[in-house]
């Protein structure tokens, strides 16, 4: 069965402070709705990016105020850091959450976050590889430049929770072959001579790359992230969705993605987003061939980023009806059902 998480990239129009406290109540909210999983991008520098540059330290905090939900890095840049660091700060954190910790790794992308960290932005590709497979000794408990240095605590109950982001045929085979999960984008520039082309269009031959990959009894673990607003009516959405995607359009243009069009719908089919009422969304997803074949879907809100109540109520609306309906949800699925019939 489809796990179903929650992502955000803490982007709320408010202070550090308070975008941390909005995000961490709303993965108590996904919790408690039956959410499998949450997952918390890494950013540098740019606060409209994302709002949150040390994904442990808040995935930590987040721990303290759930139980059951897994926490995930959705990703951490891994060129900009150092990988044995990345390895002991990940094990503390499944430590501390009773083992409920995800690693999802990404080679970044933002050309100026790397200059402040004497790397170069063209490098990323072969630095991530090198920095992946230190990484991967070092959980694996291998020796850490003398025979007597190894992590510490071990790291080997995290090495079947290491997920690898990319756009491309050539990282999901990278990450087939490690036997790695594979994290797909909610939205990703098209070919120039295919400026219509679906986003499954564009997925499926990397999450083929990847299956053809994997090495033999290894089972297959995809994460597609989606953007995804469900509202109580069809205004209320439209009118969000507007709002956020015509702000965020020039930001996606200056990044090769420009829009189909200037009507709302040409914005929302431009950046692949899901948004509606109920039945809306679920006939809108029930059309996403590689959501419907992934393991796990990672719903995010950005770019039409509502106000945190809405985002809530988004929230329970997608574990209460969008995800029954399409038979997505957990071992914990029923949590969210049960919440709200007993609240009504």
């Amino acid at each position: 069965m489809t796990r179903i998480g929650f992502f955000t990239r803490l982007l709320d129009e408010a202070p550090a402070a308070e975008r941390y406290r909005i995000a961490t109540e709303q993965i108590v909210a996904a919790e408690r709705h039956g959410f499998d999983s949450a997952w918390v991008a890494q950013h540098h520098f740019h606060a409209a990016e994302g709002g949150l540059p040390s994904p442990f330290v808040f995935l930590a905090h987040a721990a303290a105020s759930t139980s059951r939900i897994r926490l995930g890095t959705g990703v951490v840049t891994l060129p900009l850091e150092d990988p044995v660091r990345v390895a002991e700060d990940a094990v503390v954190l499944d430590l501390l959450s009773g083992g409920r910790a995800e690693l999802g790794l990404g080679s970044g992308s933002t050309p100026t976050s790397f200059l402040a960290f004497g790397e170069r932005s063209d490098d990323r590709g072969r630095v991530f590889g090198e920095k992946l497979d230190a990484l991967v000794a070092a959980l694996a408990g291998g020796e850490l430049g003398d025979a007597a240095n190894h992590l510490q605590p071990p790291g080997r109950d995290l090495l079947g929770r290491v997920w690898q982001a990319t756009f491309s045929g050539f990282g999901g085979t990278r990450a087939g072959r490690a036997g790695h999960g594979l994290m797909l984008s909610r939205t990703q520039p098209r070919p120039a001579d295919a400026p219509r082309r679906t986003l499954s269009e564009l997925q499926l031959p990397v999450v083929d790359a990847y299956r053809e990959a994997l090495p033999d009894r290894v089972p297959p673990r995809i994460l597609a992230s989606r953007t995804l607003f469900v509202a109580d009516s069809r205004d209320e959405a439209r009118r969000w969705a507007e709002r956020g995607l015509r702000r965020a359009a020039a930001g996606f243009a200056r990044a090769g993605q420009p829009p189909l069009g200037d009507t709302l719908d040409e914005l929302i089919a431009s950046y692949d987003t899901h948004v509606g009422t109920v039945d809306e969304v679920v006939d809108s997803l029930a059309r996403d061939s590689v959501a419907a074949e992934a393991t796990d879907v990672a719903f995010q809100v950005h770019s039409v980023d509502p106000p945190h109540e809405l985002v809530l109520r988004s929230i329970e609306l997608i574990a209460t009806e969008v995800a029954p309906a399409l038979g997505w949800g957990g071992a914990h699925a029923a949590d969210g059902v049960a919440l709200a019939a007993s609240a009504r």
